[in-house]
C-alpha cells in the first residue's frame, strides 16, 4: 500500500494554495476552481493523469473567461452578422460599459441628492442625433419597440398595415403574431406586391389606432410593384407609426434605399421606430422617437417599465451616438484597395508556409436584415475548404464562408490590427 501511486496526488488544500491559482480564484470563484481541482484528483485516481499533472489538469479545465461566450473573428464579409452579435461595439462604448459596470447616477442627481430622470445623458444624446424627434425613448429591443407602440397607442383598436409590409423579422417571429399579442387588430391593405393610398383611406375609420409603415429590410420584391410613402400616409386623419429597421438615423449615401429616422420625421411620421445594433453600430436596444405628446403615452404606459434597458446599455449607447465612428461604419466603408493589400499581404504569408492560398474578390454583404441585395466589393483570401472547421475551432474563432468549393476569409469585417492573429490561426490549424 506504501507504493500505491494514489498516495502521491497532491491535497485539495495544498493545490488551491497554489499561486498559479490565484487569477482564477479572483476570476471565477472558490467553487469553480475547487471542482476543477476535484475533477483533475479523480483523474489521477482512476490512473488517467499522473499526480503531478492535477494542478496543470485542472487549469486547462478552467474556461477560458467567465462566461462561455467565445470571441470570434468575423472573416464572412457579412457587416452585421446575427450570429455573431450584429454590431460590435466601439472602443468608446466598451469603455463606457466597463465605467458604467459599477455604481453610477442612472437615476441619480448628484447636485440636489434626489432621484434623476433614468438615462438621461443617453437619451440627449439621442436627441441631439436626430434633432426632427420631439422627444425619444429607449428599450431593449426594436422588436419592443413595435410592442410598446401598439400596446400603448392600439390596444384593442385597428393597426393598418400594407400585406407587403408583413414581415417575419427573424427566427420565427413574425410581425403580425408580434402584433396581434398586443390586443391590436390588423388590418391589412392592398396585395402582395402593390398598395395604394386608396387602400388606407378605405381602411382608416374610428377603430383605427395608427397605420403601421414597415421597411421590409430583410427582403425586396421587384416587377410590378408600388407602394405608399411616409409624406403621404401622414396626410390621413391618424397617426403613423414608422418603422425603419436599421437603424440608420440620417441619410448614409451608400445605402440610398434605407429609409432613415430623420427624412421619415420630416415626411410626418408620428413615431419612428428602430434598432440600436445594425447600422447605428451600438448595443442592442429598440429607439422610439418621434412627437413628443406620443413618447411621452409611450414612456408612460406601465409596459415601458417592463422593457426598459439597463445602464450599460445606455452607457454603450451614449457613447456610440457622441463617438459616431463605429467598427460598423469602418466595415461599411472599407477601402477596397486597402482591403487587396490585405488579403495579398495575408496570401503571402500563408503561401510562404506551404498553405494553398490565394487573393480573389469578394462581395460583403450588410446583414442584418438592412440593405438586401446590396454589395460591398472587396477581396478576401481563398483557402482549401476543410480549413473551415479547424479556424472555428481554433483560439480566437475565425469564421469565414465557403464559395463555390473553397473556403473565404473576407477582411471587410476584420480590425487590421487582427490580421496577425487570423494568420497564426490558419498556420496552426495546418501544422
Amino acid at each position: 500500500m506504501t507504493d500505491d501511486p494514489r498516495r502521491q496526488i497532491p491535497r485539495t488544500d495544498t493545490v488551491l494554495a497554489d499561486p498559479r491559482l490565484s487569477e482564477a480564484h479572483r476570476m471565477f470563484g472558490a467553487e469553480v476552481v475547487k471542482q476543477a481541482v476535484r475533477e483533475a484528483q479523480q483523474r489521477a485516481r482512476d490512473g488517467r493523469i499522473e499526480p503531478s499533472d492535477v494542478l496543470p489538469a485542472a487549469l486547462a479545465a478552467l474556461p477560458p473567461a467567465p462566461a462561455l461566450l467565445r470571441r470570434v473573428i468575423n472573416a464572412t464579409g457579412v457587416v452585421l452578422h446575427t450570429n455573431l452579435g450584429r454590431a460590435p461595439l466601439s472602443v468608446a462604448a466598451i469603455e463606457a460599459v466597463t465605467f458604467a459596470a459599477g455604481y453610477v447616477d442612472i437615476e441619480y442627481d448628484v447636485t440636489t441628492g434626489v432621484r434623476a430622470p433614468r438615462g438621461r445623458s443617453a437619451l440627449d444624446a439621442l436627441r441631439a442625433a436626430v434633432p426632427d424627434a420631439g422627444d425619444v425613448h429607449v428599450v431593449n429591443n426594436g422588436a419592443a419597440a413595435i410592442v410598446l407602440a401598439a400596446t400603448a397607442l392600439a390596444a384593442r383598436r385597428e393597426i393598418v398595415v400594407a400585406r407587403s409590409e408583413m414581415v417575419e423579422i427573424g427566427d420565427g417571429f413574425r410581425l403580425h403574431e408580434l402584433l396581434a399579442s398586443t390586443g391590436a387588430r390588423l388590418r391589412e391593405v392592398g396585395a402582395t406586391n402593390r398598395v395604394h393610398l386608396r387602400d388606407y383611406t378605405d381602411a382608416v375609420g374610428p377603430r383605427t389606432g395608427f397605420i403601421l409603415k414597415v421597411h421590409p429590410s430583410n427582403f425586396r420584391i421587384e416587377g410590378f410593384t408600388s407602394a405608399v410613402g411616409v409624406a403621404e400616409l401622414a396626410r390621413l386623419p391618424v397617426p403613423v407609426v414608422a418603422d425603419i429597421g436599421s437603424g440608420l438615423l440620417r441619410p448614409e449615401p451608400l445605402l440610398p434605399d434605407e429609409p432613415d429616422a430623420a427624412t421619415w420625421l420630416r415626411e410626418g411620421a408620428t413615431v419612428v421606430t428602430a434598432s440600436g445594433d445594425k447600422l447605428l453600430g451600438g448595443p442592442q436596444a429598440g429607439l422610439l422617437l418621434g412627437r413628443q405628446e406620443a413618447i411621452e403615452e409611450l414612456r408612460r404606459h406601465p409596459l415601458a417599465r417592463a422593457l426598459r434597458v439597463d445602464k450599460l446599455t445606455l452607457a454603450a449607447l451614449e457613447a456610440t451616438l457622441r463617438r459616431p465612428v463605429t467598427p460598423t461604419a469602418s466595415a461599411l466603408h472599407a477601402d477596397e484597395g486597402e482591403l487587396r493589400e490585405r488579403a495579398g499581404k495575408l496570401a503571402a504569408r500563408l503561401a510562404a508556409s506551404g498553405i494553398a492560398a490565394t487573393v480573389t474578390p469578394s462581395a460583403g454583404v450588410v446583414g442584418g436584415g438592412s440593405a438586401p441585395g446590396l454589395r460591398l466589393p472587396g477581396w478576401a483570401v481563398r483557402l482549401p475548404p476543410g480549413l473551415a472547421e479547424p479556424l472555428r475551432h481554433g483560439v480566437p474563432c475565425v469564421v469565414g464562408r465557403v464559395h463555390d468549393g473553397h473556403f473565404l476569409l473576407d477582411l471587410r469585417c476584420v480590425p487590421p490590427a487582427e490580421d496577425d492573429a487570423v494568420a497564426q490561426v490558419v498556420e496552426r490549424a495546418c501544422s
